[in-house]
């Protein structure tokens, strides 16, 4: 008898952790608007001096805010998200695999930010190392090779339309998408597009589970956690990308937040204020959603960024 509640027992604690993956993984709600949360960030936007557009959804109430969610914005660096899931997909389909190996050139040597682009010429490397640097440092030259490795931009934006994404595409080193890229640059997406992305990514809607687990742990390792991040708990897991060009910033961020799941999409163009240290208007204003989005979310809260953190920001 006591063998047999022994393994009764050992029974149920075998299914926990599959109850727990369950729950997790598909348990988010049907977005629904939450009206008092539209109207603060409606008080909270108003005054950029360019466009802005923000998409937020609690997972676990489905309780959000949309303004200009749907309108196409330049993507800058947020555009290797796609180029992640499109590199993924070419490996679970056995194109490529995720520790093979690569020979970096000076050739391939990119500016803007990333590390890779000092590498020494003939440096051996692998696409594990490509794909990380992309997302956690927001490599421009690992980017630019993955996006090469995932078969072009063609291929990405078939991906992409495959899987449902209708605005969100990447235009540059993509045949018949220059003049789109000359007004968007890189890529263009919607704050709505690109937040559901993350979120299929979360729950592992788009690729098998492996793959986006893998994919989500590269995006919880961001070297960049100066702006959105930078409001939100340093104790709560993130995962994020972040963009940044002359006249546009965005982040998109899904904080896995101790009352709930949440996403976040931060999307800004035309702006007015082009400087390139953390005062820059767009920033500011990413910091203020964040830190509204945060304190909202998570009202018993009573963390907030420690004084003189600014000091490790960077720039002026």
């Amino acid at each position: 008898m006591l063998s047999q509640k022994k393994s009764r027992f050992t029974a149920i604690l075998l299914a926990l952790p599959l109850i727990f993956i369950s729950r997790s993984l598909f348990a988010q709600k049907p977005f629904r608007t939450n009206k008092k949360l539209t109207k603060e960030l409606e008080k909270t936007i108003s005054g950029f001096h360019g466009t802005i557009g923000v998409y937020v959804w609690n997972l676990k109430n489905g309780k959000g805010a949309a303004i200009n969610a749907d309108t196409l914005f330049p993507t800058a660096s947020t555009i290797k998200v796609p180029i992640m899931c499109a590199l993924f997909d070419k490996i679970v389909k056995g194109g490529l695999s995720y520790r093979q190996p690569l020979l970096y050139l000076d050739s391939m040597a990119h500016g803007g930010s990333g590390v890779m682009q000092y590498f020494k010429d003939s440096t051996k490397t692998d696409v594990s190392v490509a794909a990380t640097l992309m997302m956690s440092r927001s490599d421009n030259t690992a980017a630019i090779w993955c996006q090469s490795l995932a078969g072009g931009g063609t291929v990405i934006n078939q991906w992409l339309a495959d899987h449902g994404f209708e605005n969100t595409r990447v235009n540059s080193r993509t045949p018949g998408r220059q003049k789109i890229w000359e007004i968007y640059g890189w890529g263009q997406t919607t704050p709505k597009e690109i937040a559901d992305l993350v979120v299929d990514i979360r729950e592992a809607k788009i690729l098998n589970p492996a793959a986006c687990e893998r994919m989500y742990r590269n995006m919880t390792h961001q070297y960049w956690d100066n702006v959105a991040l930078s409001q939100i708990s340093p104790y709560v897991q993130t995962a994020s990308k972040g963009g940044a060009v002359d006249a546009a910033r965005s982040e998109v961020v899904l904080v896995n937040a101790p009352h709930g799941d949440y996403v976040f999409a931060v999307y800004t163009k035309d702006n007015k204020d082009q400087s390139w240290t953390p005062k820059n208007e767009a920033e500011v204003m990413i910091r203020k959603i964040s830190a509204l989005l945060w304190h909202y979310f998570e009202p018993r809260s009573h963390w907030k960024p420690a004084p003189g953190i600014e000091q490790y920001w960077g720039g002026d």
